[in-house]
């Protein structure tokens, strides 16, 4: 038996406190005692990107994050700061925009992944959110259209045959 430990998290603008089993990842804290359910568990090992969220303003995977090690740390989720909020930010409204979805699955995790880095470098240009979304796997193949949507967030035209 594991032994819980009591956190407590500025989560999207508002603390939550929980009792966490020592061994329990911030992916099922998030998903099952707070209901986040943007937050996706996938691989299991970091590479999909959909438990992406931020922790301290950096893009972290939850599913390799403990729920302890986000006491007393700052957790925002692709819901962002009032998930009963259904005003759409600058990142969301680019992604809508331009059709970069399909089945949606992983878009929540590329979000999270591009508001970190314009969290950290606001002036961070197309290639370096690209770079970014590396780790960021879709499996309907909609990356020509996330580009397109990074594009437009960043102010610039699409190029000509990019499509």
């Amino acid at each position: 038996m594991s032994e819980y430990l009591e956190v407590s998290i500025a989560l999207d603008g508002q603390t939550r406190d929980a009792s966490v089993r020592g061994d329990e990842l911030l992916l099922e804290t998030l998903r099952e005692r707070f209901g986040r359910t943007s937050v996706r568990g996938t691989c299991g090992i970091g590479l999909c990107g959909t438990c992406t969220v931020q922790l301290d303003g950096r893009a972290v995977s939850s599913c390799l994050t403990l729920a302890a090690q986000a006491d007393g740390r700052t957790v925002r989720t692709p819901e962002g700061d009032d998930p009963a909020n259904a005003e759409l930010d600058d990142i969301q409204r680019a992604f809508v925009e331009h059709a970069a979805y399909q089945c949606s699955f992983c878009i929540p995790g590329m979000v999270a992944t591009v508001r970190s880095v314009l969290a950290l470098e606001p002036d961070a240009d197309v290639e370096t959110l690209r770079e970014a979304l590396g780790g960021n796997l879709c499996r309907c193949g909609t990356y020509q259209w996330v580009l397109d949507a990074l594009r437009a967030l960043r102010g610039e035209s699409q190029g000509e045959g990019d499509r």
